[in-house]
């Protein structure tokens, strides 16, 4: 169990896939879970994807996740600019320098963009899944009827990823965006300063957003694509998982050919 320490104090979770040596000519892939999620959620895609495409990749639990530290306190209207700017900067330390794409699913697309709007150095590609860049009324229905399937008991899954942080981490997802402040949320501002090559996938069932965001990011990332996978919801990784790696290996060949 590999545990980074934060300069803010505590303990974030993460993991290599494919050792720590390096790959030559490869940019690592660093994998950003969703709102609910952590490393192991994102199952067996992560390793796949990374032997498919001949790249190390990097998983972490952000804080308050799976095997993280819990949350320090309540969340503001900017706690996904907070995991951008000032904790994935801290994890992308461990490269030690070394080139990455960030692969970022909902929540984790959104804090792709923000960090990539930062234009660091050593990146050299976004992928985003169903990634938010402004608050639609079908992204607040979605939520509302999580919360009240996790009311019921319906997510209580969740606990084994999450343990005895499950309704801590739960409740500040769910609080934070149903929160009325959160609904002017919205990052469009940030998009034209993403100047490296974005893949943006989008499930055409997905019940926290519609094609505007695809739309939005083509529109104003300047070096953007956007797919919509059919008959697939908010996570195309697990429900559409061939058509992803054959997009995002793609994409990353492309990254290596310029």
């Amino acid at each position: 169990m590999a545990l980074l320490e934060l300069a803010e104090g505590g303990q974030l979770y993460y993991e290599w896939i494919g050792g720590h040596g390096g790959a030559a000519g490869k940019p690592v892939l660093v994998f950003l879970h969703e709102g609910l999620g952590c490393a192991a959620m994102w199952k067996d895609f992560s390793a796949r994807l990374c032997a498919q495409a001949g790249c190390e990749g990097l998983v972490y639990d952000r804080r308050g996740y799976g095997q993280s530290v819990p949350l320090a306190a309540g969340r503001s209207v900017h706690y996904l600019h907070r995991y951008a700017l000032e904790e994935l900067p801290q994890v992308l330390a461990l490269l030690g320098g070394r080139p990455y794409v960030v692969l970022g699913h909902s929540d984790g697309g959104s804090i792709a963009l923000i960090h990539a709007a930062d234009q660091p150095p050593g990146l050299a590609g976004v992928v985003t899944e169903a990634a938010h860049v402004f608050v639609e009324d079908v992204t607040l229905a979605g939520i509302r009827e999580a919360r009240a399937a996790y009311d019921a008991g319906k997510l209580r899954g969740l606990s084994r990823y999450h343990g005895a942080k499950t309704d801590q981490i739960f409740g500040a997802w769910a609080d934070t965006w149903l929160r009325p402040a959160f609904g002017r949320w919205n990052i469009e501002y940030l998009l034209p300063s993403v100047t490296r090559p974005v893949l943006a996938l989008q499930g055409s069932g997905d019940q926290y957003g519609t094609v505007a965001q695809l739309d939005a990011i083509a529109a104003q990332a300047p070096r953007a694509r956007t797919a919509m996978l059919p008959d697939c919801g908010h996570t195309p990784h697990l429900e559409q998982p061939e058509a992803v790696l054959r997009a995002v290996a793609a994409f990353l060949k492309e990254l290596e050919e310029k």
